[in-house]
């Protein structure tokens, strides 16, 4: 394929005479440009190739005396964008790059965008932090223009190299970074290969004026051959090593060729699509047939519609050789034929993969948090409501006698009720919001009670066998949840093996490689890995277990909560879940979690009910809850155990009893989510007007250590709590006046 150095070469040749004694060393080089020229009409990058050796040419060339016309610069040549409200590293760049694109530069995001909207740049240099307007904003609105949306942007950052940055930069347009302080050869060498590609781009638009421009200096050329062809093989090896490098193809098509495939490809096709031109040319139906069942309609539109429009830009999802389905994106544009007819499409074909994967992550993160403050928000609802009902059944058991068979109802009762908070726990779990209580865990011990207890759930056709408890280390996590979460893994097992077959709970050591499969910090963990022999998993689904109200069982055969809350469970206490399925032959769900220390008292303080005591003195309480059930439930109480109680339902009223001189009380216990104001804030003000009147906090939210504004000797108290429950917390806070 011909390129346009070559031209700019004789147009210096005509505008510069050398001195008679190197006029034959000029003219023998010209003939060797012209050679090397002919080889370059093959290859895209031809005009590099030329202009490389023109600069050579132009060294061997005695300097022009001061009184010739001065060389006009390449008006052709390549700008770069630097943006950066940093004069310094405006200076410093601007001298690394300036013999590769002429530097354009600008101070602030807005001067940056008035440049873009007058210009077009191989690449935009962008500094990520700016006063005003930001890099994220900037190309954000780059990308959103639809003359500059191609254009390739590297972000320059001296700070916030975490992964969730990254991710956002590449999800605002960007194609690479680049960390300050800024590295010259790299950044020189990564700013080189978008200025080729754009002259590359420039130079095929070009090319029916370009042909006519290059004969002409064909005809003047001359030179030494061999070395010609030997700096030009160098100059190709030089480009293909920088194309086949990144995940992209360079290809040129036929207009009307049906079915597609390409007639000119440079890039390493196959690592990118797993097949050869060879391969494709051989079955030109190949790309078609492996198009994504769902993208294939939409694909094949857009064909179609190019053939009008003369170019193309989609994303669509191919099957490449290994079976796997690759994302790529798909540019071309159409080049005129010689004689004015359709000619060619020039494109590239970027595997953008990886890139759709980190989308993929970033939206499933977003989803999985919006559905735990859902989750949060609902379970605080529900111990309101259990609070009340198991402090009524608490309460009818003090005050009344009743028979065996009303005994036995208000058991059902209380035991649904019970249930109930379970329920609620195991929602917290998958949300993360759960107050845990970690403590070091023989496996050993666990996998006896276990046993134990699931022998008669399992029945006669499951059988479970316990590998590698006794040399595993001790796991640092709550044991009640951890209990659960094997359950829940060890019954789903159970239903994926309807005839029967068996179950394998292993324990495992792993050391700190062992967990950057699972992008894990580094440290000690132990695993447990439940694996069963059932009909396993389809590859499509694997991704969706985790997510809540999801199952594959039949309706009324499982709620979709017992993998999302294990997922809950071994996040928040410091692991994660790995699985892994193949339809037919069963599944394995692998539980990370951390090793206990090999320390003493670390042991959790796990709150209990109070036991009875000695009796209490009657207190004087302010009682203060805006759910009316839990207010009248919790006053119910007190007065069961002695106490003088005055409920109210606003905190407001509160403090304006306290300002008016009403603060003859031994205790206030005051909820924390309340209209108007907060528990915490009510403790604020009100110790304004009381300083020394003790408190207690009652709130339905899991974790008390997330309740802001505390003050330090405020104990909580989480609902939904027994009788007992209260008085022993009330009884801590007496010991605190």
């Amino acid at each position: 394929m011909p390129g346009r150095g070559r031209f700019g070469l004789y147009r210096q040749a005509r505008g510069h005479r050398p001195a008679a004694g190197a006029a034959a060393r000029v003219d023998r080089s010209l003939a060797v440009a012209d050679r090397a020229g002919r080889r370059a009409d093959h290859a895209i990058g031809g005009g590099v190739i030329v202009r490389t050796m023109r600069a050579r040419l132009m060294e061997m060339t005695p300097a022009p005396k001061p009184r010739m016309r001065a060389i006009r610069s390449d008006p052709d040549r390549a700008r770069v964008l630097v943006v950066d409200d940093d004069e310094r590293n405006l200076l410093a760049i601007r001298t690394v790059l300036e013999d590769v694109a002429d530097i354009v530069e600008a101070r602030s995001g807005e001067e940056a965008l008035r440049h873009v909207l007058k210009h077009e740049f191989a690449v935009i240099l962008l500094d990520v932090y700016m006063p005003g307007m930001d890099g994220y904003e900037v190309a954000q609105i780059v990308r959103g223009r639809e003359q500059s949306k191609r254009t390739p942007i590297v972000f320059l950052s001296a700070v916030n190299k975490e992964t969730e940055h990254l991710i956002r930069g590449y999800s605002m347009g960007a194609v690479d970074y680049v960390f300050k302080p800024v590295e010259p050869v790299v950044l020189r060498s990564k700013v080189a290969v978008f200025v080729d590609l754009y002259r590359m781009r420039r130079e095929i638009q070009h090319k029916a004026r370009e042909q006519e421009e290059l004969l002409e200096a064909n005809l003047k050329t001359t030179g030494e051959l061999m070395r010609a062809e030997q700096e030009l093989r160098i100059a190709e090896q030089r480009q293909a090593a920088i194309i086949n490098s990144l995940p992209i193809v360079l290809y040129l098509e036929p207009f009307d060729r049906t079915p597609r495939w390409p007639a000119f490809i440079s890039g390493d096709l196959k690592a990118i699509t797993g097949f050869t031109i060879e391969q494709i040319a051989a079955d030109p139906h190949i790309w078609q047939d492996r198009l994504h069942p769902e993208d294939r309609e939409r694909v094949l539109a857009c064909l179609e519609e190019r053939k009008t429009t003369g170019r193309l830009s989609i994303e669509y999802r191919w099957r490449a050789g290994d079976d796997g389905y690759r994302h790529f994106l798909d540019q071309a544009v159409l080049l005129p034929g010689e004689d004015g007819g359709p000619g060619e499409f020039a494109g590239t074909l970027l595997d953008v993969t990886e890139r759709k994967a980190l989308e993929t992550q970033l939206l499933q993160a977003h989803k999985m948090d919006a559905i735990g403050k859902l989750v949060g928000g609902v379970a605080h609802d529900f111990n309101n409501l259990l609070a009340a009902v198991l402090g009524g059944i608490g309460l009818i058991e003090r005050r009344l006698q009743l028979a065996d068979e009303q005994k036995k109802v208000l058991g059902m009762t209380r035991h649904a009720a019970e249930q109930g908070t379970e329920l609620v726990r195991r929602l917290l779990a998958f949300a993360r919001r759960q107050k845990l209580q970690p403590a070091p865990v023989a496996l050993k011990e666990l996998s006896i009670r276990l046993n134990e207890l699931l022998a008669h759930t399992l029945g006669g056709l499951v059988e479970t066998r316990w590998d590698g408890m006794d040399q595993s280390w001790r796991a640092f996590v709550d044991e009640t949840q951890l209990e659960l979460a094997l359950m829940n893994l060890i019954i789903n097992a159970r239903d994926a093996m309807a005839e029967g077959g068996t179950i394998t709970i292993t324990a495992a050591n792993r050391g700190p490689a062992d967990a950057t499969a699972l992008s894990l910090p580094q440290g000690e963990y132990v695993t447990l890995s439940v694996s069963d022999t059932g009909e396993g998993i389809a590859p499509a689904m694997i991704e969706q277990v985790m997510e809540p109200f999801f199952t594959t069982k039949p309706i009324g055969k499982g709620t979709g909560l017992g993998l999302s809350m294990v997922y809950g469970f071994a996040r928040q206490s410091g692991g994660g879940v790995q699985i892994e399925s193949e339809v037919g032959q069963g599944t394995t769900v692998t539980i990370w979690l951390p090793r206990a220390p090999d320390q003493e008292g670390l042991l959790a303080a796990v709150a209990r009910d109070g036991a009875p005591g000695e009796p209490m003195r009657p207190l004087r309480i302010l009682l203060v809850d805006d759910h009316e059930g839990v207010r009248a439930m919790t006053s119910a109480m007190l007065s069961e155990l002695g106490h003088k109680v005055s409920s109210v339902r606003d905190g407001n009223s509160v403090v304006k009893r306290l300002k008016g001189g009403d603060r003859d009380w031994d205790l206030l216990i005051t909820d924390y989510a309340m209209p108007t104001i907060s528990g915490s804030e009510l403790l604020r003000k009100a110790r304004e007007h009381a300083p020394a009147l003790p408190a207690l906090l009652i709130t339905g939210y899991a974790d008390p250590d997330s309740i802001g504004s505390r003050p330090d000797d405020v104990e909580v108290l989480v609902k939904p709590f027994t009788i007992d429950q209260l008085r022993a917390a009330i009884g801590r806070c007496a010991g605190l006046c």
